[in-house]
């Protein structure tokens, strides 16, 4: 029936004031990187299925979006950007001086069951620094992540940096009897532990030769830290980023490629799952390119960090602000009188070309309903145009601000009026 389509589950729709609370998420992730010296990059969004199938995971080879194309060749959408980024790396590392620091904001699909913060379409800021086997790129991702939070408006008061080791986890598993080629499987359950009830996550951990309760004491004990876990919160502690450290070694992150330390940024009080998550991924390179070349990275997807902004007021402040700051203008034009639309449209073009956000009526609308439109669309200024001209009025609406000059000194009052004082 006609007029009856709708947006496919897990998908959305951009409207204008969605689409401006995506963009201050992804500029906030953009400004945060450059800052620390990241470049960006980007990667095809249709990629081969055994990219994925390789080293990702049975977990993630489970949620693709994946189909025969036309050249009868089986591709999938991209479920995460990791993947592609050895591959590319691998393909060109000559051609760029290490370490590579790299970063992309991109758009992912995963064939998954909807749940809060999650959907089957996304968008993600990946972060990777290649190259450098040091817990210091650990660190300095870490440091990444936790400024990106701060940028959004959260405090310590609203997340964490959970940190763990899956060394510690293999350790674990040889000492429990878990078959080497069960490792990727055991991982998998410990980092499902706080999404499964008890009696299931027990199910599958009695067939790999352990339990949840030697699980549980496990985690409870706590083991030593590793010789680079202890430098990168030395070298977080150095830059006073110590209180959003917690040492928890629940955290190993699902996919399979994942060598060492790993972290997950983890909102506080509110019920949410991790905001990102990432870590040291050594053997990827080589594994998909045949190039050794360390790594660690992290990702943050777009859906759940709003969530968790929109439910934190500071950080909801500065969404606000940013969502009004793209939806809004700068200035609007006023047409008074009809004969001067000519004049009108000459000042509008000529504030555009100064970098003014610059709107008018199309048609012939009374004054009075054109100085409404210029509040509903945020303007700060209103020029108005009438019979008087080339004699043009200046209103600071903001500051109920006025004044009146000939159009020759326009440029000059114009900006008075725009920055008083």
């Amino acid at each position: 029936m006609a007029g009856n389509f709708q947006t496919l589950p897990g998908f959305r729709d951009f409207y204008p004031e969605v689409c401006a609370a995506r963009n201050y998420v992804f500029e906030t992730w953009r400004a945060v990187a450059q800052r620390y010296g990241f470049v960006e990059y980007e990667g095809p969004v249709l990629e081969g299925t055994d990219l994925y199938k390789k080293k990702s995971g049975d977990e993630i080879t489970k949620q693709l979006f994946c189909f025969t194309d036309k050249g009868d060749r089986d591709v999938s959408m991209r479920p995460e950007l990791t993947p592609t980024l050895a591959r590319m790396a691998a393909a060109k590392q000559r051609d760029y001086k290490k370490p590579l620091k790299w970063f992309s904001i991109g758009q992912f699909f995963r064939y998954e069951k909807q749940q809060r913060g999650r959907l089957r379409e996304f968008y993600q800021f990946n972060c990777d620094l290649l190259g450098e086997p040091s817990p210091a790129a650990d660190a300095e991702l870490i440091a990444l992540s936790i400024d990106l939070m701060r940028d959004f408006g959260f405090t310590a008061d609203d997340f964490q940096i959970r940190l763990s080791d899956r060394n510690a986890w293999t350790t674990f598993a040889e000492g429990a009897g878990v078959p080497a080629e069960k490792l990727t499987d055991f991982l998998q359950v410990i980092d499902k532990l706080e999404r499964e009830s008890p009696e299931k996550t027990d199910e599958k951990l009695q067939p790999l030769g352990t339990s949840l309760t030697a699980v549980r004491e496990f985690i409870q004990a706590g083991a030593p830290a590793s010789g680079p876990l202890t430098e990168i919160i030395a070298d977080l502690e150095a830059r006073g980023m110590g209180e959003f450290l917690k040492v928890d070694l629940s955290i190993v992150r699902g996919l399979a490629y994942y060598t060492g330390a790993v972290f997950e940024v983890f909102d506080i009080g509110k019920g949410m799952r991790a905001v990102a998550g990432g870590g040291r991924y050594d053997n990827l390179v080589d594994l998909i390119g045949g190039v050794d070349m360390p790594a660690v990275g992290f990702a943050m997807g777009d859906v759940v960090v709003t969530d968790l902004i929109r439910e934190t007021p500071a950080a909801n402040s500065r969404l606000e602000e940013g969502i009004a700051r793209e939806t809004g203008i700068d200035v609007y034009l006023v047409v008074a009188d009809e004969a001067k639309r000519p004049d009108a449209l000459a000042l509008t073009q000529r504030l555009r070309r100064n970098g003014y956000r610059t709107a008018y009526a199309l048609t012939a609308a009374k004054v009075g309903k054109q100085f409404q439109a210029a509040e509903q669309q945020g303007a700060q200024i209103a020029v108005v145009i009438g019979q008087e001209f080339p004699i043009v009025t200046i209103k600071n609406l903001a500051l109920r601000l006025e004044t009146t000059c000939q159009v020759e000194d326009f440029d000059a009052e114009f900006t008075r009026l725009l920055l008083p004082g």
